[in-house]
């Protein structure tokens, strides 16, 4: 019997990378899983992968920065599956490096657009039905080492990942009697396309930025941060709450 046996879990950013490997890894664990990306054709072959391998799973377009399509996916879990039981929050994108000086307010808005208040309403809503339906539900959001950190990208990528920390430790705690969990992730260095999106990429902000990664030990694949979220994603971790799970072979132990 799987660790995720018959629960459903929603994930965000699906169609590759991380958000790939962890629904392909849920679905192996006996999740039902909606892919959801504002790749459908990804997302689609991801589904396809997982459904042709036994598992269940269906995938829906979603852009995070809609809050239609945030309704949406969760309502498409619950109508197609009857329940939602864990939220992954994995969808986010990269900034060009640009430190505070350089970076635009069009830049700023589109970070916080996906990368934090994507998060927020996907927790809003998800909360929300738990509350509602009394029922036990558990959340886990991909941060990022930007997130505890100050060096790994550029100022909006940053912040926008400090506030999911801080958005991950508030809901744990004022939900923490509600049977609802919420923890984190921050992978450090892991072989993702995130960067592809960059453009014109801040000189200044790189060269500083490149300080701290020239002592990455090793980057990571998209499956050792799919095993953390299965872990999290268990009854394992049922007194797990509140905290930010570094999965970075050990980078910022050296900070």
């Amino acid at each position: 019997m799987g660790k995720l046996e018959n629960k459903v879990a929603v994930v965000t950013g699906a169609a590759s990378g991380m958000g790939r490997a962890i629904s392909v890894m849920y679905a192996q664990e006996g999740a039902k899983v909606v892919l959801a990306d504002y790749n459908l054709e990804g997302a689609e072959e991801a589904a396809k992968e997982i459904i042709a391998a036994g598992g269940t799973a269906l995938a829906v377009k979603a852009d995070v920065a809609d809050s239609n399509d945030i309704a949406a996916m969760i309502d498409t879990a619950i109508s197609e599956y009857g329940s939602l039981d864990i939220l992954v929050n994995n969808a986010g994108i990269m900034d060009s490096f640009e430190p505070v000086g350089e970076v635009t307010d069009e830049k700023w808005e589109r970070i916080f657009d996906v990368n934090t208040k994507g998060v927020m309403r996907a927790m809003r809503k998800a909360v929300n039905y738990w509350l509602e339906n009394d029922k036990k539900g558990n959340i886990i959001n991909v941060i990022s080492t930007g997130g505890l950190n100050g060096a790994h990208a550029g100022v909006a990528y940053g912040a926008s990942k400090h506030a999911v920390v801080a958005l991950t430790k508030n809901t744990a705690f004022m939900y923490a009697q509600k049977n609802i969990r919420v923890n984190g992730i921050a992978p450090g260095a892991v072989a993702t396309n995130i960067s592809s999106g960059m453009t014109s990429v801040s000189e200044l902000g790189m060269s500083r930025a490149r300080l701290a990664h020239g002592v990455i030990p090793a980057t990571g694949t998209s499956e050792d941060i799919g095993s953390v979220a299965v872990f999290l994603g268990s009854d394992d971790t049922a007194f797990v709450n509140g905290t930010i799970i570094v999965a970075d072979g050990g980078w910022t132990s050296a900070f």
